[in-house]
């Protein structure tokens, strides 16, 4: 099972020194972190910010800097009062997999948390992208994305209520959309997808549980049916800190 540990990552030959040779003081101070951390393990908690300066013989914003790097960066994270090592990112395929199937292959329990399923009238640029009249309801269904009761994102998705008028009444919240399309003989065939980075409002940061400052990973995704009509819209803002995005390419 692949938890994204056993793969080594490629680091450039002169990884943080500027053709100066000059380092700055917080890096180096980052450099000795890092393999503290491995010695630590997941899970291991951090020594006071005034602790770690006396370690390295720096001043407490200097320490600060660097851990504030490694939190950025994902490779801690806040627990109560302390800081302790994060585990490896989560690796998420850009397939047409579900984010239920994406979790669960890395023996990850997925789930959702419902923050809203409410019908609205397609404003002018959706009812374009989805190919109806300006004005048609639309589901929108927005639910925060956990990953062993870790909140790690927050998705909201925009369908035409005429292709599956039963979605308040039958569909578990908590579950794949894409499961339950797949059960009423709806199928996803193809989609495009854009990735930017940005930094959550604050309303998202709250939902998920994260400082404003977080770079987060968006993803704008239109699906399309076997008949290649679209089927749907969806905004996925991933944490930065939790996630890596993988894909497959070919010469073809």
């Amino acid at each position: 099972m692949n938890h994204g540990t056993s793969r080594a990552p490629v680091v450039p030959a002169r990884s943080g020194v500027p053709e100066h040779g000059r380092v700055p003081k917080y890096y180096l101070v980052k450099a000795q972190l890092e393999e503290f951390l491995g010695e630590l393990g997941p899970g291991g908690r951090l020594p006071t910010e005034a602790d770690l300066a006396e370690r390295y013989g720096v001043a407490r914003a200097t320490v600060r800097q660097a851990l504030r790097d490694l939190l950025l960066e994902g490779r801690l994270r806040r627990q109560g009062r302390g800081t302790v090592v994060a585990g490896a990112k989560i690796e998420q395929p850009l397939s047409l997999a579900s984010y239920t199937e994406g979790v669960t292959r890395q023996g990850l329990r997925p789930g959702r948390t419902l923050i809203a399923l409410d019908r609205l009238p397609a404003d002018p640029a959706m009812a374009e992208r989805l190919a109806v009249g300006a004005g048609e309801p639309l589901w929108h269904l927005e639910r925060v994305l956990r990953a062993d009761e870790e909140r790690v994102g927050l998705e909201s998705t925009y369908l035409p209520v005429a292709r599956v008028p039963g979605l308040e009444r039958e569909f578990d919240p908590s579950g794949s959309l894409y499961g339950y399309l797949r059960e009423h003989g709806v199928r996803i065939a193809g989609a495009e997808e854009r990735i930017e980075t940005v930094l959550a409002t604050p309303r998202e940061a709250l939902l998920v549980g994260t400082p404003p400052a977080l770079p987060m990973l968006l993803l704008h995704r239109r699906s399309r049916d076997a008949a290649g009509h679209p089927l749907e819209l969806v905004r996925t803002l991933y944490r930065g800190d939790r996630f890596s995005f993988t894909l497959d390419l070919s010469a073809d």
